[in-house]
């Protein structure tokens, strides 16, 4: 690789870094050390990316070049630096946990441990998942003389999840959905197949880390559009009157929303303003990717319609996201995309170029299991609504100066910390063996400092244990912010 060809500008750098300086102004080099190594494992800064000269980011951070060197030395010494003499410094993951898990806040350290808070997704339904893994090896049977690839996806499974759109309000046929690799590759094959790089793609802000990545990979440029929702409150979040001036002002090829239990302030979009995004679409011709995969875990009560519902079920302007993984369960890795019977076309013929299509056993499991899912999702919301209240509770204990919304759906809280601290909290925390996902992963600039999104998943036990880390971590932040780190918990 010709790492010349891949680097961040001073400013850009200084932009990305936010207000990394500690309170009292001591240990300036390890505050930024702290900092650039969590963007790296946080996955805000890329891998294998060359950082600014020393001189060029301590112009542009107004500190000293010793102040910098300094904090290049400490991670080179944590081996998130590698640097060639001459030539300059890259980015790189340190060596993770044993196993070689890498280190970042989306990546569990081991299927059992308590120490970690990033995650928003819930067990499997064992007993629903292998009464329908057994039933489906034997529906494999009738593929076995086939060559296996299927750019579409398996019509049985096509057809289940057409059902259950037409349930929920959205009249579908199997020729309207295309199944993918989870809803990442489904978010993946729209912007590879409507955008290109240069191309702006209009966000919500805060919003899915893992689309910002899509969007960055693609080459795309993200337009956010900031949301508006308050902890303690239930406003709808959205300012449609600003999300218009954006669309016309920016022209973006794409517009991603997430409109039941947004990731992560957990909003719902009314049904009126549903309607009224459809007919935006509709005036612009922005097409919209509607992110779905939330929408059957509402806690208090019905959500609204689907938003394809208010353009029609032929409505080229809307393309609906779907998921297996967050009602069901992460491991299926089967998502899908509804849309115009002639735009699911277009994606299949643009998606021969990404993969040839999902495995079919996985795809018959979850035609199986979409038969259930209703029976999945009631127990699926009592689980989830008693985790939500647990934890609810378990902060107002332990954290009286900390403000969390109560989602009325969804996997997890939108916490107020009361400070911009939230990436240093995240530094502080990994000190005490727990990893949580500092509210900056989910916006753009370092934005969403006071902010940290916790799931609403794990058992008491785990979620108890957890806190109990984190409380540590929050006292211990005087020590983060001055340099110096808390004494480590041994973690058993």
């Amino acid at each position: 690789m010709d790492h010349t060809e891949r680097r961040v500008g001073a400013r850009s750098f200084a932009r990305l870094l936010g207000e990394w300086r500690p309170a009292d102004g001591r240990r300036l080099a390890s505050a930024l050390a702290d900092r650039i190594r969590l963007l790296v494992l946080d996955g805000r800064l890329p891998l294998e990316i060359r950082v600014p000269a020393e001189r060029e980011l301590a112009g542009a951070l107004a500190v000293s070049r010793t102040t910098v060197a300094a904090a290049y030395d400490q991670l080179r010494d944590a081996a998130v630096l590698r640097s060639r003499r001459g030539a300059g410094s890259w980015t790189r993951l340190p060596t993770g946990p044993p196993g070689g898990a890498p280190p970042s806040p989306f990546f569990l350290l081991d299927d059992t441990a308590p120490h970690e808070l990033a995650h928003a997704a819930l067990p499997a339904p064992s007993e629903h998942l292998r009464r329908a893994t057994t039933a489906a090896v034997h529906d494999l049977d009738a593929l076995l003389g086939g060559h296996g690839y299927d750019l579409l996806g398996l019509p049985v499974l096509r057809t289940a999840i057409a059902g259950r759109f037409t349930a929920r309000g959205l009249p579908t046929t199997a020729d309207q959905v295309l199944v993918t690799t989870g809803a990442q590759g489904a978010i993946a094959l729209v912007l590879a197949t409507l955008t290109g790089p240069g191309d702006r793609v209009l966000v919500e802000h805060p919003t899915y880390p893992n689309a910002l990545d899509a969007i960055a990979a693609r080459g795309a440029h993200p337009v956010p559009v900031p949301m508006t929702t308050d902890p303690g409150t239930r406003a709808d979040g959205w300012d449609l009157d600003l999300l218009t001036a954006a669309v016309r002002d920016a022209a973006p090829r794409l517009a991603y929303l997430i409109p039941d239990f947004q990731n992560p302030t957990g909003a719902v979009l009314p049904a009126q303003d549903r309607e009224r995004l459809v007919d935006l679409a509709r005036r612009t011709g922005t097409p919209l990717l509607v992110d779905e995969t939330l929408a059957e875990l509402s806690l208090d009560g019905p959500s609204p319609p689907p938003v394809g519902s208010f353009g029609g079920p032929d409505s080229p302007h809307v393309l609906t996201v779907g998921s297996a993984s967050k009602v069901i369960w992460g491991g299926l890795r089967v998502g899908w995309v509804r849309a115009s019977a002639p735009m699911v076309r277009r994606l299949a013929a643009r998606r021969a170029a990404l993969d040839l299509g999902g495995p079919p056993l996985e795809q018959l499991i979850t035609a199986r299991l979409l038969g259930e899912v209703e029976e999945i999702a009631a127990q699926r919301r009592i689980e989830v609504t008693a985790a939500r209240d647990h934890l609810l509770g378990r902060l107002s204990a332990l954290f009286p100066g900390w403000a969390a919304n109560r989602p009325t759906g969804g996997l997890f809280l939108w916490v107020d910390v009361g400070a911009p601290v939230s990436s240093r909290l995240a530094v502080a925390a990994r000190r005490h063996g727990l990893v949580i996902a500092a509210g900056p992963r989910f916006g753009l600039d370092g934005a969403f400092e006071r902010r940290l999104r916790l799931p609403c998943t794990l058992r008491r036990d785990r979620v108890d244990a957890a806190l109990d880390r984190l409380l540590l971590a929050w006292a211990g932040l005087d020590q983060v912010e001055a340099g110096v780190p808390p004494e480590p918990v041994a973690v058993a």
